[in-house]
């Protein structure tokens, strides 16, 4: 069993340390990250510059890209042999909802789809590390137990752990993706020569949070667990706007 594990928080993150932590003795682990926090990258490649991978003192494979480059990378060719999984994480904060859609923590582990085996994506619901051992805690349970999972093929796992100790920990619910707000307006900042910019500000709150979704399930201390797939094909909207062009053609 080969497993390539990645992120997007960077190679020296504590969270890739405590998922390579939970798998080394389950698995033979190879962990390619970003060199730099990579947080919101999303599926983005890098197509302008060459990459250049370095092997740390622990073994890390440092990537000057992005998550997907990471995996990409170690799917065509890096490794000498293909890994079975990719295990991406573990992130310090969530990724809920909307989240998924700009998530490199979870591009990585979209990358990873063309597997034989499910991948998965980890995060904690917080920015500190505390309670990353109740995150590599499931995340060891889950990939250990990938085999009793029935999956389609070109599945990957979205898991986000609420940040309690694992004695708080309520159980796991399979969930749907919920939905948020908009995100708050970039904040305007000035620098000492007059120059404008701005910063991305926080993701909304959760609006389509009820029962059944990613965010209702850690707000109520239980693991959420969402399956994904890349197709967002709209199936509903063919009908519709099937009769729509026939008037417009």
């Amino acid at each position: 069993m080969r497993i390539l594990i990645s992120n997007d928080d960077g190679v020296n993150a504590p969270g890739i340390a405590a998922l390579h932590g939970a798998l080394a003795d389950y698995a033979e682990c190879v962990v390619i990250a970003p060199e730099q926090d990579k947080s919101g990258a999303s599926s983005s490649l890098t197509l302008d510059r060459p990459l250049h991978p370095s092997t740390l003192s622990n073994g890390f494979i440092s990537l000057n890209g992005t998550p997907t480059d990471c995996v990409h990378l170690g799917l065509n060719g890096l490794l000498p042999e293909l890994p079975h999984m990719v295990v991406s994480g573990i992130n310090l904060g969530a990724n809920l909802g909307d989240d998924v859609l700009y998530s490199g923590t979870v591009a990585a582990a979209l990358e990873g789809r063309f597997l034989d085996l499910p991948a998965f994506a980890f995060s904690l619901i917080s920015r500190q590390p505390d309670n990353l051992p109740t995150a590599a805690y499931f995340a060891r349970k889950l990939v250990e137990g990938h085999d009793k999972l029935d999956l389609p093929p070109r599945t990957v796992l979205n898991i986000n752990v609420p940040n309690l100790p694992l004695d708080k920990i309520r159980g796991v619910q399979l969930t749907r993706l919920g939905h948020r707000a908009r995100a708050a307006a970039p904040v305007k900042v000035v620098n000492p020569r007059g120059k404008e910019g701005y910063w991305i500000s926080v993701a909304g709150d959760a609006e389509d949070g009820g029962p059944g979704t990613d965010f209702h399930a850690v707000m109520q201390g239980y693991v959420s667990i969402t399956p994904l797939q890349l197709d967002r094909t709209f199936h509903e909207a063919f009908s519709g706007l099937a009769n729509g062009l026939e008037g417009l053609f």
